[in-house]
């Protein structure tokens, strides 16, 4: 994004460091890169599976064979056509590895008798980095996941070689645009610590789950905000079914974004719901410094912000020097100090050290600044 382009990259065998926001809203250009998880619904919430009886759906055939697995909306590739303008150029919101996100329109002329909807719709490049494996594999998660901080999906395109997946549109794009803008405004203290625990709440819902679901890319890229900067997780094509029973790990290909990873997971292999932790802390300490996780424009000790920022948080005077300056005069000191503590139990080394979710969210519920922006 000018002259704040991200310089994230793959780990692995995952992909190039180009990715794009899959999803759903104002997507920075050419950045950012499923299934079948029993929920229990927290209270208060609609978070629930889509059927309380579905067949997933394991390959592409299966679902062209059986279309009518799930309540989402089946679309022909003339109403996506329809919906985006022939996917005219201006339509365009992202692009990445995995294809192009389009800005769509669904109402009386795409379908007769649907109700006119604003969509993000994204198709599969079948010449990109990624395939039928990971397309599935979202739509199979998002098609059953319900929560107020998850992007809701609503239908797809399966037709042919066509693949393309409609979610809501969300108004105000993403965590990253308006963190790291090209021009000077950006986020008030208040908006992030409200999107640091809408995200949060994402996060503990998934890993709360029955059946608990790693998101393994959770960024500020991922992180998309609607008209009134409420904070929903999107892009679910590198989650995965998390331990069950006596099993303390999942054992998998090292796949994510360097600068969120965490470090046992890229030693290892082996993922828990604590490297979601970790890569929450990553986008914390973001929301907190103002700089990205990996900024090669900066001095090399700079480079990485964890590696560079984490040993001060603990030296408040340190700490404040280094504080985003946009965000001056705008907190109480207390309330800083405190996130900034919560920041550094997430990076901690030693995952066991790392809070669970549930806990960062009652320590960020507590943390809300009282009043409006």
């Amino acid at each position: 994004m000018g002259s704040c382009q991200s310089v994230e990259e793959d780990i692995a065998e995952l992909r190039p460091s180009k990715q794009v926001v899959h999803g759903v809203g104002s997507y920075p250009t050419k950045r950012n890169p499923l299934i079948q998880p029993k929920l229990n619904a927290p209270e208060g919430h609609d978070s629930r599976r889509r059927s309380s009886i579905m067949v997933i759906p394991e390959t592409v055939e299966d679902l062209q064979q059986n279309p009518g697995i799930s309540d989402l909306d089946i679309f022909k590739y003339e109403e996506m056509k329809l919906a985006t303008k022939h996917f005219r150029p201006n339509h365009v919101l992202g692009e990445g590895g995995f294809g192009i996100v389009y800005k769509g329109v669904i109402d009386e002329h795409v379908r007769p008798g649907y109700e006119t909807t604003y969509v993000a719709i994204k198709e599969l490049d079948p010449e990109g980095l990624q395939g039928d494996r990971e397309w599935l594999a979202e739509m199979n998660y998002l098609g059953q996941l319900r929560h107020p901080n998850l992007v809701k999906l609503i239908g797809y395109c399966c037709e042919d070689d066509h693949r393309l997946l409609v979610y809501e549109y969300m108004e105000s794009g993403s965590l990253e645009k308006h963190l790291f803008p090209r021009m000077c405004a950006t986020l008030t203290w208040s908006r992030r610590m409200k999107v640091a625990l809408d995200a949060a709440r994402g996060l503990a819902f998934l890993h709360g789950a029955e059946m608990p679901v790693i998101y393994r890319d959770f960024k500020t890229s991922n992180i998309l905000l609607d008209e009134d900067f409420n904070a929903k997780l999107s892009d679910f094509g590198l989650a995965k079914d998390g331990p069950m029973g006596d099993q303390t790990h999942v054992s998998t290909r090292v796949m994510g974004t360097y600068g969120y990873a965490a470090p046992e997971y890229v030693m290892t292999g082996h993922l828990t719901a604590r490297s979601d932790v970790y890569a929450f802390g990553v986008v914390l300490l973001e929301m907190l410094i103002g700089r990205r996780a990996i900024d090669k424009t900066r001095p090399s000790r700079e480079y990485n912000l964890v590696e560079w920022a984490r040993p001060l948080l603990h030296h408040n005077k340190k700490f404040f020097k280094i504080l985003d300056p946009r965000i001056k005069g705008q907190y109480s000191s207390r309330a800083v100090v405190k996130v900034a503590g919560l920041a550094y139990q997430c990076l901690s080394q030693n995952p066991k050290g790392r809070p669970v979710m549930s806990q960062v969210v009652e320590i960020l519920e507590a943390l809300q600044p009282r009043g409006k922006d």
